[in-house]
């Protein structure tokens, strides 16, 4: 038998709007822009997460979509509609913290049931809403427990499933699974979102994970400094950042100085500072003469002895290299490599049978070798204040 999906309605006048959006949102707190002009829209279903470092905004403007925080600018509309005025308790959200909140005196059950008590839900309804929930987050047995016979993770399903039982149209996490150990992080990210796909309902996810972003989301929105710098897929995000702070952000990233060049047919191009030419296509903002950075990363650079082959490509940079450092990472090795001038490169060599680390030692020459079709020709991130 099929469970029913909270925030699911039948014949809505409104069932294409989005699920939220955001125009032009701003906030300040004491004349200090925290939020600066946020245009955003999350499609209705969608694991959306909104992904920075501490002091970029992201939790801010979780808040003020709960009503838990006033904009002092701009729009906030749930389904098309404004609601800037509604109180949060008015409005079709429900949030978890990183904190669970479970009242302790209360039984599990009771805990989540908690909301529905209040709106005076009939008893029956309860009782089957809540065991629901509680089976949804594998929890179907710990009904009667005390919040404090639970471990962490089991209590953050607690407060997922008290979320969950009041049939939200948006649940808002902020940092919910940031207090747990890195194993249980990783288990519920997963679980995370096989519930997000069973109940259907749009999730706005906040963290600084990186890795817990690209686990879960359908999009993400990399913020800085109150702003949005990029909103795609996890996949968009990783190979094709948009700036240099997305991909310092997101994995390990090499960038290299460069400038943009017109070739002599007209073409724009990159070239590194040491003279070499990356036939990269260029972002539509720079133009001749423009400083930028080229993008590769560690997995995409091949490591091979200096001067062991002596081929040429135009689709294959080629640049020699001195190993000044190695960790060794179990599924594979990583290498620093030392360029001419002050560049250095990051590369990661997957284990062979003998073992990266025994194929190339520190201290040694090597050739860098990277396809250009692996590369990213980037602009500089705009300059912006972090804030809290």
């Amino acid at each position: 038998m099929s469970e029913t999906s909270p925030g699911q309605s039948e014949g809505s006048a409104e069932s294409d709007a989005p699920a939220v959006e955001l125009r032009g949102l701003l906030k300040t707190f004491d004349g200090r822009p925290v939020v600066r002009g946020i245009d955003l829209t999350i499609r209705q279903g969608e694991f959306f997460t909104l992904l920075g470092p501490s002091g970029c905004g992201k939790t801010t403007t979780l808040r003020i979509i709960a009503g838990l925080e006033d904009a002092s600018g701009g729009d906030v509309l749930l389904r098309g509609e404004s609601v800037l005025a509604t109180p949060p308790n008015r409005r079709p959200t429900n949030t978890v913290f990183q904190h669970y909140a479970l009242f302790p005196n209360m039984t599990v059950a009771d805990n989540v049931a908690f909301g529905l008590k209040r709106r005076k839900t009939p008893k029956a309804e309860i009782d089957s809403r809540v065991a629901t929930e509680l089976r949804r987050v594998g929890l179907a047995d710990k009904a009667t427990a005390q919040p404090n016979e639970l471990s962490g993770g089991m209590q953050q399903r607690v407060a997922l499933a008290r979320a969950l039982v009041n049939m939200p149209e948006v649940l808002l996490l902020d940092e919910p699974l940031g207090a747990l150990d890195l194993k249980l992080r990783k288990q519920l990210q997963v679980e995370l979102k096989q519930i997000q796909r069973q109940v259907g309902i749009t999730f706005i996810y906040v963290t600084h994970d990186q890795e817990e972003a690209l686990t879960m989301s359908d999009r993400i929105a990399i913020m800085n400094g109150g702003v949005v710098e990029q909103i795609g897929s996890p996949e968009d995000i990783y190979e094709r950042p948009a700036t240099t702070f997305v991909a310092g952000f997101i994995g390990v990233s090499n960038l290299l100085k460069a400038t943009v060049r017109a070739t002599s047919g007209g073409a724009l191009g990159a070239t590194l500072d040491d003279g070499t030419d990356v036939p990269a296509a260029i972002p539509p903002a720079l133009v001749a003469g423009d400083p930028c950075r080229v993008l590769i990363r560690p997995e995409r650079i091949a490591l091979e002895k200096a001067g062991s082959s002596v081929s040429a490509s135009a689709d294959v940079i080629r640049q020699r290299g001195r190993i000044v450092g190695a960790s060794y990472l179990g599924t594979a090795t990583q290498f620093q490599v030392d360029l001419s001038g002050d560049e250095h490169l990051i590369v990661l060599v997957p284990q062979s049978a003998a073992g990266a680390d025994a194929t190339f030692a520190v201290g040694e020459d090597v050739d860098v070798v990277w396809h250009v079709g692996h590369a990213h020709v980037l602009r500089e991130s705009p300059a912006t204040d972090q804030s809290d």
